[in-house]
């Protein structure tokens, strides 16, 4: 009997040494090495679930930052690229959480929705790995510390930035009788020179000089930030969406409605490209100015090469956030049920890494998110002037992340619809926001 028990208790120690082997590497940190480790490469032969935001060519960028990364560690990556946003605002992730299937590492492009998955406690923390990939989240920008941590632990991680721009053709301009070394510095400015570039013949518009909701104007929060509204007391934690400034952004949207007949912008806008097509308005001459990112000056060079243009910071009502802008990054997330942290922190590691996101920059003329990086990138060595103007926005007090509450995503959708019916159904904003506002304090309220 003794040496019958002895026997299982030998079973059972081997049992769970050797499940102890085959566990390490997950969220403990446990051994790192795969199948063809080295001394160089101590992750080789292990596996990383990564889910990308992004499509077309910087889907193509993402790839190769992949194969390089593959080529430098031996970590093999699982990727899927899940558009628009890592697969946040389609369900995707919290079903993959909720069902413990959920990918090691998610990069998102839409930060505040991010935040909405650290506030429902959907993600891990990142604290104790930043040392490890070199992120000294003290030295960011004064725009980035709210994003990155909720309830004071890190659970975003940015990898660059964008700013809004205002661009403006130059060439339009001029045949407006318009100084395009001046351009709108206020909103009252904007819709006088909106006007002026704007045609209409015969009841039909033939040229806008602006739509307040063309591009990442059409985000749900880039006016609301730009007048100045508070949206969230995180403090408190109340949603701050009813005040005078809200309402005025909703009643400046409409008036562009109202003047030009939703029913024919409507039409008129229908048939416009996206960003990255020959088709968009800017690039066809149906508009003259638009409120868009960084990026799309990359965009202008490969489709419209000929388009003369100017940008210029984001034109405000007084009382707004003047010389700001609001700040798009793409973050990176560990999604809760995550079983390779530290493959996650590798990858992490090798995109911040100057060559690599140095080349991000090159493209899309994005930015670092500490002010000291700025200057290792080729923009600002070569003495570009459009990057000076991003880096002003990106030191901007004015400048920071809009709609970061435990309900982004809810508060994003809604505010869209809400826009869309006091544009298009010319319906007054002031009883609508109350209702959202009190309708979405009650899930915060539950939380």
């Amino acid at each position: 009997m003794k040496r019958n028990w002895l026997l299982t208790l030998a079973f059972i120690l081997i049992l769970a040494l050797v499940a102890g082997c085959a566990g390490s590497g997950g969220n403990d940190g446990g051994s790192s090495s795969g199948e063809g480790a080295t001394a160089d490469q101590p992750f080789a032969g292990r596996t990383l679930s990564y889910w990308s935001p992004f499509s077309g060519d910087s889907q193509l960028w993402d790839k190769e930052r992949i194969a390089a990364f593959t080529k430098e560690t031996g970590i093999k990556v699982d990727v899927q690229f899940i558009e628009p946003d890592g697969g946040l605002s389609n369900g995707k992730l919290l079903t993959a959480i909720s069902g413990g299937t959920a990918p090691d590492l998610v990069e998102t492009s839409a930060p505040a929705r991010g935040y909405n998955f650290a506030a429902q406690d959907s993600l891990m923390p990142w604290d104790d790995y930043l040392p490890a990939i070199g992120f000294e989240d003290g030295s960011v920008m004064p725009g980035f510390k709210d994003l990155m941590k909720y309830d004071g632990k890190t659970y975003l991680v940015p990898q660059d930035s964008n700013v809004l721009l205002l661009y403006y053709n130059t060439k339009m301009f001029e045949e407006a009788g318009l100084d395009p070394n001046k351009p709108p510095a206020t909103l009252a400015e904007l819709d006088e020179y909106a006007a002026k570039l704007t045609k209409v013949s015969d009841g039909k518009i033939e040229q806008l000089g602006f739509i307040p909701w063309v591009d990442n104007g059409g985000d749900a929060f880039t006016w609301l930030w730009m007048f100045g509204s508070p949206i969230y007391d995180p403090v408190a934690k109340k949603l701050v969406l009813s005040d005078d400034k809200s309402v005025e952004t909703f009643k400046w949207m409409n008036s562009y409605a109202q003047k030009y007949d939703p029913a024919k912008l409507k039409s008129f806008t229908s048939g416009f490209g996206g960003m990255f097509s020959p088709d968009h308005p800017f690039m066809t001459g149906k508009i003259a100015m638009t409120l868009t990112g960084n990026w799309f000056t990359n965009a202008l060079k490969i489709y419209a090469p000929d388009v003369q243009y100017k940008v210029a910071k984001i034109p405000t009502p007084p009382g707004g956030r003047e010389g700001g802008s609001p700040l798009n990054s793409n973050v990176f997330m560990i999604p809760k049920g995550s079983k390779n942290v530290d493959l996650a922190a590798e990858f992490v590691k090798f995109a911040l890494k100057p060559e690599i996101n140095g080349n991000n920059f090159d493209i899309w003329r994005s930015i670092p998110v500490t002010d000291a990086k700025f200057d290792e990138v080729s923009w600002t060595k070569n003495n570009d002037e459009i990057y000076k103007v991003e880096r002003e926005l990106a030191n901007s007090p004015n400048s920071g992340h809009p709609g970061l509450t435990p309900v982004s995503s809810q508060l994003a959708d809604e505010i869209v619809q809400l826009r869309d019916n006091v544009i298009y159904n010319n319906k007054d904003p002031k009883p609508l926001l109350e209702a959202l506002q009190d309708k979405l304090q009650k899930e915060i309220d539950k939380q």
